[in-house]
């Protein structure tokens, strides 16, 4: 980040007096909205809570009626009551909306201000891979992790053969190919990036890039994604997790939990 952008957010915080508080839960896809603050210098007051039973326990549904994670409460001196925002997208958006515009790209083009097609293809790619993170992907991923519960859960061994029975169809008929269309579909992307850029929305790391970057590493963590089949994707996902404001944000998470797995299948 360039001086003066560090100083203007800065300043945002100190006129402001902006507190930000992120709710995360252990073993969650949450480090996203860690990153996110630590790529833009922000201070914040890191929140942590303890699966029960593998789900999240009832102290997070006092912050948000869902009680899931990511929840991140910010307030300013002007406000009665912090507002809370929820749902990780919603959150990246917000966050880039107030203390980091760039990490959106430039929406429109020369002379197409406000018109409908005149946005610029590095914004639109970003509005689109912002969504489709969770969406899509993700959702993927967590069809897979059912049914590698199913798969390998505790059941009677005579009933065994069944519960595989369902989860290889489940594979061969819509997970396996359904990957294979998103994965060639990502590497593609990252391939033509706009103007031979090396992040997903051109040359400049976005919103997108954040969002991406849980999916991705899930999937190479389950042998899904592989240099073999996208090279592009897998170097990609190899230059996020370089970025100084990534490391620390994953070791942030290491020193509260022990360790850092995006693997959803373990």
């Amino acid at each position: 980040m360039e001086q003066t952008q560090l100083q203007q957010q800065q300043q945002f915080e100190e006129e402001f007096s902006v507190s930000i508080k992120p709710n995360l839960l252990e073993k969650s896809r949450a480090q996203r909205i860690l990153w996110l603050l630590e790529e833009l210098h922000v201070d914040y007051e890191l929140k942590t809570y303890k699966r029960e039973n593998m789900l999240a326990p009832h102290e997070l549904k006092k912050i948000h009626p869902l009680g899931k994670s990511p929840i991140l409460s910010v307030q300013s001196e002007e406000m009665k009551e912090p507002l809370v925002l929820a749902e990780s997208s919603m959150i990246v958006e917000y966050i880039v909306d107030h203390l980091g515009p760039e990490l959106a790209p430039k929406k429109w083009q020369e002379g197409k201000e406000n018109s409908i097609g005149g946005e610029t293809e590095e914004w639109l790619r970003y509005r689109y891979f912002m969504n489709y993170a969770e969406g899509t992907i993700m959702t993927l991923l967590l069809v897979q992790f059912i049914m590698s519960n199913i798969k390998n859960g505790p059941v009677p061994f005579f009933l065994k053969f069944i519960t595989n029975g369902i989860t290889s169809k489940v594979d061969a008929a819509y997970l396996a190919p359904n990957f294979k269309t998103n994965l060639d579909f990502l590497e593609s992307k990252i391939s033509s990036s706009p103007g031979g850029g090396s992040f997903i929305a051109g040359h400049n790391l976005s919103g997108a890039d954040i969002m991406l970057s849980f999916p991705l590493r899930a999937a190479r963590e389950g042998s899904i994604l592989t240099p073999e089949k996208q090279p592009n994707l897998c170097k990609y996902l190899e230059m996020v997790e370089e970025r100084d404001a990534y490391k620390r944000a994953i070791q942030k998470i290491i020193d509260i939990e022990g360790s850092y797995d995006a693997a959803l299948s373990r």
